[in-house]
């Protein structure tokens, strides 16, 4: 036998994500982890020595779905090959990480959000446990609806204090340490941290998912925010940034490999940097306080602002999109610092959730009616051009028929270029699913039916007035005949933003799919450009003429 026939294969390990882009990006950071440490990736879950599944637990439906996923890689695994480990990351594990062991035994490992860059580490221990087993033991029986019962039951009992008292241990010697790590053979790998720290940077490991032309960049990690109806803070820990020199390192790197559109994500990216002031309070989550503390920043202090003003001034033709900003961090700086970057996509997303003023009150907002009217008109006078993006909340416990009747009366008037509504999803261990006057299924579902009935109006109105327009598009690729026959769209934290397009199938003919500046990937609309296959550059600019239009999407063809 030659040396080479005796040198051991690699590990092949697959990757299973859901949820948002932020989810995505620490699906990224576990790949780039695993191909630095030898370890083969692979689309086949039937070959791999070992299946990660990043879970979602954003919204009831989110953790279904990660709950189904966990159970089907354990079945698949069962049936044809009782070696391959099964390991669970993400917001799942992190929600449920006391319980989820137990209530899954079949697992071979659990890791947390802190524990992304040592995946390789935990695949190991975890392929190791599962070899450790008997390979006669029974097969899961594991139900869908049993587990996710139990663990709505285990939400129900939780304490509503208990984020607060997880936050108490901060600067103690408890703060982001490892819960409990039990080894193998004894039982699952399991590596959680009581409350997450972590925060990518530029020399992470990172393997890219999206196409070669858009990135995500994460700025930050956590939340501060104490909205009733939001489990985030508990599961991602608190607000943490990332320096301003890392993140331009990182932005340089993916333009000079050809990256087109920078897309900014965190929790909260208006309040990027406040907490790398010295000594810092996070008791600013109100618009004044924040106001405040923004004015009283060192001139060289770091913040969105200065980030965005940094990222603008780099070389190259590309576009710089703002994601995931809350109302209540809005300044006077930030809109003046939008309108003068050029590079800076005139597009904003700002997620209001309700503007009637006893909602916003019993979601714990921060923000008042007035206010929100305020800021749109300093936005929209200040920045020309933009496209507001928001999403709403409709069926909240308490919202009467006036409440949603305020809220389809501003959606009316104020014309959201983009708008995605979500059914209130009752979550357990949140101030909200405590509460009073929670209204049922069908009348959160006829809200929502009738909020995007009232926005499918305006969207049409708004896609009229770009017919005759030039504008400047990043083409995404070659469109074919599903793309053009249906534009389902969905997403746990935009919520859904359109139903089948029965427009898009009279489209005839060759045509390229691309966005403007004012569709953000996966979650807003399309263009429609018509063209001869082979005949534009994918993943580049184009400046198109708007055509027509269909009730979400534009119809264009090249300049």
């Amino acid at each position: 036998m030659t040396k080479k026939n005796l040198s051991p294969k690699p590990l092949r390990v697959g990757l299973i994500s859901l949820g948002c882009a932020k989810n995505l990006v620490d699906a990224e950071i576990m790949l780039g982890s695993l191909l630095k440490g030898g370890v083969e990736i692979t689309n086949d879950a039937a070959s791999a020595d070992a299946v990660i599944v990043n879970t979602c637990s954003f919204i009831d439906s989110a953790q279904e779905e990660s709950v189904d996923s966990i159970l089907e890689s354990i079945e698949l695994r069962d049936a044809n090959q009782r070696g391959q480990a099964v390991i669970v990351s993400g917001c799942l594990s992190q929600r449920f990480r006391e319980e989820l062991p137990k209530l899954m035994p079949e697992v071979d490992g659990f890791m947390g959000i802190d524990q992304v860059a040592q995946v390789s580490d935990i695949v190991t221990k975890a392929i190791a446990s599962r070899a450790g087993k008997n390979a006669a033991e029974p097969k899961a029986k594991g139900s869908k609806s049993k587990v996710v019962a139990r663990l709505n039951e285990l939400e129900k009992a939780r304490d509503l204090s208990a984020h607060e008292k997880e936050e108490s241990i901060r600067h103690t010697d408890k703060f982001g340490k490892t819960k409990v790590v039990v080894t193998p053979p004894s039982g699952p790998v399991f590596d959680v941290t009581q409350r997450p720290v972590f925060i990518p940077d530029f020399e992470t490991p990172r393997f890219r998912l999206t196409p070669k032309h858009f990135a995500y960049v994460k700025i930050a990690e956590g939340c501060n925010h104490p909205c009733s109806f939001c489990i985030i803070p508990r599961m991602r820990g608190s607000h943490r940034s990332r320096t301003q020199k890392d993140i331009v390192k990182e932005v340089k790197a993916l333009i000079a490999d050809g990256v087109k559109e920078i897309n900014l994500i965190s929790q909260d990216s208006t309040y990027y940097g406040l907490d790398l002031r010295p000594n810092h309070s996070r008791a600013i989550s109100s618009p004044e306080k924040f106001s405040a503390a923004a004015k009283a920043l060192t001139a060289d202090a770091t913040s969105i602002c200065t980030l965005l003003r940094e990222l603008n001034a780099l070389k190259g033709d590309f576009w710089i999109r703002l994601l995931y900003t809350h109302p209540a961090h809005w300044t006077d700086e930030l809109i003046t610092t939008i309108a003068e970057c050029k590079k800076v996509a005139r597009y904003i997303d700002i997620p209001l959730q309700h503007i009637h003023e006893n909602m916003l009150e019993r979601m714990r907002r921060e923000t008042s009616q007035q206010y929100i009217v305020d800021l749109i008109k300093r936005i929209r006078a200040g920045i020309p051009g933009i496209a507001l993006r928001t999403t709403f909340i409709v069926g909240f416990p308490g919202e009467t028929e006036a409440s949603f009747n305020a809220l389809l009366d501003f959606i009316r008037d104020t014309k959201f270029e983009r708008l995605g509504v979500f059914a209130y999803s009752k979550e357990d261990g949140t101030r909200a699913g405590a509460m009073a006057g929670q209204l049922t299924d069908k009348v959160k579902q006829k809200r929502r039916e009738l909020a995007m009935a009232a926005q499918h109006k305006v969207a049409i109105a708004v896609s009229e007035q770009f017919v005759g327009r030039e504008i400047k598009v990043l083409i995404e690729g070659e469109a074919n005949a599903k793309q053009l026959q249906s534009a389902n769209v969905s997403s746990w934290e935009h919520g859904l933003i359109r139903e089948n397009e029965t427009h898009a199938a009279k489209l005839k003919g060759n045509y390229f799919v691309a966005r403007g500046a004012a569709d953000a990937p996966d979650i807003d609309g399309r263009v429609y450009l018509r063209a001869a296959k082979g005949t534009l550059p994918i993943g580049q600019f184009a400046k198109v003429k708007v055509i027509g239009h269909t009730d979400y999407d534009l119809i264009a063809e090249a300049v």
